[in-house]
């Protein structure tokens, strides 16, 4: 399990996704899969940046643990900004043109239809969002 701890911010995105690329392509994650996770890791991230810490600055520790024998990773965003479950949001109606959607869903509901498991808990005074995808 590697962990990496940045500053809730747009800026450090790039800083993100190339940590978990590193240790996913040493785990021989397959190119989809990774793809897949890369989303999943930008939409979470940019709503944690955007939203978690209204108030000013905070931060985002990152862990992404890879399983060798049941072939998966598991990535947890953790932050102390302010409680929001974000599964508990109905699923946008995909079946409706763009713009007669109401704002809004759109993302996490890609990291749900792409992961294999997503799963949301508030703990200790912090958000923790765990996605899990096979390699």
């Amino acid at each position: 399990m590697k962990e990496l701890r940045v500053n809730a911010d747009i800026s450090e995105l790039d800083n993100v996704l190339a940590f978990a690329d590193e240790i996913l392509e040493e785990a021989g994650c397959s190119m989809k899969a990774q793809m897949q996770i890369d989303i999943a890791i930008e939409e979470i991230f940019v709503n944690i940046a955007h939203y978690a810490y209204p108030e000013g600055k905070g931060e985002a520790l990152i862990t992404v643990e890879t399983d060798d024998t049941a072939k998966n990773a598991t990535i947890t965003f953790e932050d102390q900004g302010i409680p929001y479950d974000p599964l508990q949001n109905e699923d946008p109606d995909i079946t409706l043109s763009a713009d007669d959607r109401p704002i809004g869903g759109l993302g996490i509901f890609m990291v749900k239809k792409s992961m294999d498991e997503v799963s949301y808990e508030f703990k200790d005074g912090k958000n923790r969002l765990t996605t899990k995808k096979g390699l």
